[in-house]
């Protein structure tokens, strides 16, 4: 049996992935956070990502090797991983995405989740807020990961759903060289 994991994603201390404006650069990692990044997702058999997330990570599908140590690191964890792509708008639209290792489906209940979850041997890790929202609203998430930066969004797209109510235990924090924080929190 796997564990579910919402994924690594950068937020700022004010609790946003992205800016009001959607800008989200300011949490992009320098090489040595990226590196730690890679080793982070080491374990994840199973990418669950919506169509954000999806048109954002499709540059790691073509990424053209010799750009640098973590990028094409990332480039070739990223490329061995399974994705699923929910959005039931890319279905409607085009029932299928050309992307290597990727299949598409509508929106996922926590139920199925847990089900891919289930089935896996590793982690499957749901990343974007939206997409996971209603696996953390079901309290269906083993574990999450987080990098907070020190940059204050002020609004935008939150981290963590509205209405989400949790206690977790820390089970690792770890300062990173840029001045983030990498947090990782377990269900007791």
């Amino acid at each position: 049996m796997g564990t579910l994991r919402y994924g690594l994603m950068s937020c700022s201390i004010d609790g946003y992935v992205a800016d009001a404006s959607g800008d989200f650069d300011w949490g992009a990692p320098d090489d040595a956070v990226h590196a730690f990044i890679n080793d982070r997702v080491r374990d994840v058999r199973t990418f669950v990502v919506g169509r954000r997330m999806f048109e954002t990570m499709r540059v790691w599908d073509t990424w053209e090797l010799g750009q640098g140590d973590a990028a094409d690191e990332f480039a070739e964890i990223w490329r061995g991983i399974d994705k699923i792509v929910c959005s039931d708008g890319l279905v409607a639209e085009q029932g299928t995405v050309d992307a290597p290792r990727t299949t598409l489906e509508a929106r996922l209940t926590p139920e199925r989740l847990t089900e891919i979850a289930a089935g896996t041997d590793g982690v499957v890790e749901v990343s974007g807020p939206t997409t996971a929202a209603g696996a953390l609203l079901a309290g269906a998430v083993d574990e999450m990961t987080v990098r907070v930066v020190p940059h204050v969004a002020g609004g935008g797209l939150r981290l963590l759903p509205d209405g989400m109510q949790a206690d977790l235990t820390r089970a690792e924090c770890v300062p990173l060289g840029d001045g983030s924080v990498f947090l990782r929190y377990t269900r007791p």
